[in-house]
């Protein structure tokens, strides 16, 4: 049965709109990447709020400067978004930099510089204004782990996290989003070239296969159980000793 994007729309602007008025923020903060999940992000909080600032962050990757900067003004064009940029570049260098007397950053704790950089700048930003950190992972990379701990998976609330990914290709046609948003290759631009499925060695359409049916080629199963079994960690707070106890 196809999905009701308009009911949808309608509850997840709802949604929004309780979280800042349970929170008592007075706008929302979003890290504008270019891609389909920020896309869809960004519209659905323009919907919920007038106060809405997209943040594009880009980072050493040509392009972060590039595609990726253009589909994020055209997003942000076509639906009145706010949008401004913070070059955060610099900013890894003398990170690195800070640590490599410490111990030479490996290739995957640089690429997770970047996100876990973005993260920091989007609250900043966002306590700087009284506003909320909306969140943009959608349900096939939450259930393979393929986000940054204490990065891109730090937000206030998440209004698109029980999407998978062709869901949320389906909800942007349906606002009408720019058509190189839901044409191009996924990807987070950690560095060159690099391109989401490519770097999890498994494809979209087989996550969500088997998230929706609990069916898929034996080999994708399998990969798609163990990068869920060792990400579990990602969606849990930190372990701490005695458990949770109510404070007297």
């Amino acid at each position: 049965m196809a999905r009701d994007y308009a009911k949808e729309l309608e509850a997840r602007v709802a949604f929004i709109q309780g979280q800042l008025r349970d929170s008592g923020a007075r706008g929302i903060v979003f890290g504008n990447s270019g891609g389909k999940d920020s896309a869809l992000v960004g519209i659905l909080c323009k919907k919920a709020c007038d106060d809405v600032l997209g943040v594009m962050m880009p980072c050493q990757s040509k392009r972060n400067f590039g595609e990726d900067m253009q589909d994020g003004l055209a997003v942000a064009r076509q639906f009145g978004i706010e949008t401004t940029t913070v070059d955060l570049s610099d900013v890894k260098t003398a990170l690195t930099d800070a640590i490599a007397p410490v111990c030479a950053v490996s290739d995957a704790a640089s690429a997770n510089i970047a996100p876990r950089l973005r993260m920091a700048t989007l609250y900043a930003i966002a306590q700087s204004r009284g506003a909320l950190v909306a969140g943009t992972g959608n349900r096939s990379e939450r259930y393979v782990g393929y986000f940054t701990k204490w990065g891109d998976g730090g937000c206030d609330f998440n209004p698109i996290a029980d999407l998978t990914v062709g869901e949320v290709y389906e909800f942007l046609a349906f606002l009408g989003a720019p058509e190189n948003i839901i044409q191009k290759a996924p990807s987070a631009g950690l560095f060159e070239g690099q391109t989401d499925e490519g770097e999890m060695g498994m494809t979209y359409a087989a996550i969500d296969r088997y998230i929706l049916s609990g069916q898929g080629e034996p080999q994708d199963v399998e990969k798609i159980a163990r990068a869920h079994a060792r990400s579990l960690h990602k969606l849990r707070m930190p372990a701490t000793f005695g458990g949770m106890q109510d404070a007297d």
